[in-house]
């Protein structure tokens, strides 16, 4: 069996404040240290190598016993970690704060267990944390009975009860949100994010008539309020409207930052609102507000709720995909390979931790500036990233582009020797899959042409009847949807008129 590589993987991502916490507490403890031994090595690996630290250790009598070592280690430094973060986050703050009031109560320190069953209510309602709450609120009833025992009678059962039930209410409401967000998110993650025929529409359309959604006032909490924002705003996204999408998600960004301590208990979910409004304002053309926007996005990294690796993480992509989907929808190539090039080194420190979906948006991304700036080998090298490791039932939208995309880039790297057999076997893909809409049937039909007609002339020729027919099949809504993965319209404008492609594209947004 392979050595399970978790041990590597946590040591990888701790900090450096981490690691020097772990290290000054190792120094408190007596007796035998083989775990700092096994940690040092470890760190200093690139990949994980069991039969190196064998070999390294092979005198040492722990190495015998190097499974349960390796355990030991493992919950040494979660124990640490703790420690670190105990007062890092309002849910570490409750559980130290309910532990102790435990202890108190065992010690018949009831004055002092009200205290802290105060200063945590006061936490658990700022930051709406209700199931540590209804424990709170237990606490309450617990200590009532004993101020009664002592005749005091100045807490009211019945209130408590009222606010136990109003906590209930809030905690199903919220779960109701946050079901409704898993359907639309769902839907986003296995097809895209934007609507392509009447089936994925109703999806959509369920979720955004769905009387929490569609009703006023339903929302209980802030938490719920940004929620239901942040669901209607992805409806809207993926039925096209970027200017209902746009309402939504400032909405959602007003709501976290009117109250910045929910950005605490939810920093996804505003990262997810800030990002979205980049694209919001590009599709609306406020440009002062996009580059605003795309600031404070590149500065979550440095908010205090940004501290973990999974939220460097999610900050990194969200802010990366959309100055690359930004920069190449202005045609700006300058900043465009400039983000691409500068973040390369942090994409390899990151890359372990991306999900197969986040590195697949990155990788097309990628190839997508690249190609941008006329380097189609490294567009390619990008794209087959994608397509070698992105087959499967998640988003089969990205998928499927990229197999398109790659046509093209061979194409434009005159590959035509090569370009039949990709055709036909990507063309049978996508039809399996059920996505060849007007468009993709219309991609496939001049691409034929054009990599028969190897003369430049009669090339551009093809090209003016591709514009048309694309124009036409254009003219259907759900059919726009094909540019957000690549723009046939600028492609295709660029080889009639002979200029780059982000030349076209800059004219072509500043014309619109």
């Amino acid at each position: 069996m392979k050595p399970s590589p978790a041990l590597f993987e946590l040591i990888k991502s701790l900090s450096k404040s981490e690691k020097r916490y772990f290290k000054l507490n190792s120094t408190l403890q007596t007796g035998s240290k083989n775990y700092i031994k096994l940690f040092d090595a470890i760190e200093k690996q690139k990949e994980y190598d069991e039969e190196e630290i064998k070999e390294k250790f092979k005198k040492e009598t722990f190495i015998k016993h190097l499974p349960s070592e390796k355990n030991h280690l493992f919950n040494i430094i979660l124990k640490s970690l703790r420690g670190y973060h105990s007062d890092r986050s309002a849910a570490a703050i409750l559980h130290e704060l309910l532990r102790n009031m435990e202890l108190l109560y065992d010690k018949t320190m009831f004055k002092e267990c009200i205290k802290l069953v105060r200063k945590a209510k006061s936490i658990a309602y700022t930051y709406e944390k209700f199931y540590y709450l209804l424990d709170i609120i237990n606490w309450e009833k617990r200590l009532m009975e004993e101020e009664y025992l002592r005749g005091n009678f100045e807490t009211d059962v019945a209130d408590l009860i009222k606010e136990e039930q109003a906590c209930i209410e809030k905690l199903n409401n919220i779960a109701e949100y946050h079901l409704l967000f898993s359907k639309i998110n769902h839907a986003s993650r296995k097809e895209g994010i934007f609507a392509r025929n009447k089936n994925e529409k109703q999806i959509f359309d369920e979720v955004m008539n769905h009387p929490l959604i569609k009703g006023k006032n339903t929302a209980k909490s802030i938490k719920a309020t940004a929620t239901c924002y942040l669901i209607q705003g992805m409806g809207y996204i993926g039925n096209n409207d970027h200017a209902g999408a746009l309402s939504k998600f400032e909405k959602v960004v007003e709501v976290f930052e009117t109250h910045p301590e929910i950005i605490e208990e939810v920093p996804k979910r505003y990262l997810r609102a800030v990002a979205s409004l980049c694209f919001c304002y590009m599709e609306t053309k406020q440009k002062e507000k996009l580059e605003a926007n795309l600031k404070k996005l590149r500065n979550l990294a440095n908010h205090k709720a940004f501290y973990s690796r999974d939220l460097q993480v999610k900050s990194f992509i969200f802010t990366l995909n959309a100055e690359l989907v930004v920069f190449e929808a202005l045609g700006d190539e300058k900043r465009l390979l400039n983000s691409v090039n500068s973040s390369l080194e942090r994409y390899e420190d990151l890359e372990s931790s991306f999900s197969l979906e986040e590195k697949s948006l990155l990788n097309y991304n990628f190839a997508y500036a690249y190609f941008g700036a006329g380097e189609h080998k490294k567009a390619l090298k990008w794209l087959n990233e994608v397509i070698n490791e992105s087959e499967g039932e998640l988003r089969q939208d990205i998928y499927s582009f990229a197999r398109i995309f790659s046509i093209i880039i061979h194409f434009e790297m005159k590959h035509y020797d090569l370009m039949d057999y990709i055709i036909k076997s990507s063309s049978r893909y996508i039809k399996k899959k059920e996505r060849i809409y007007k468009v993709e049937e219309v991609f496939f039909s001049y691409i034929k042409k054009l990599a028969k007609q190897r003369v430049a002339a009669k090339q551009k020729e093809i090209f003016k009847k591709f514009k048309v027919d694309i124009d036409k099949a254009l003219q259907e809504p759900y059919e726009k949807v094909a540019l957000k993965y690549f723009d046939f319209v600028s492609w295709i404008d660029s080889k009639i008129e002979g200029k780059p492609y982000l030349e076209a594209k800059k004219e072509k947004y500043a014309g619109n």
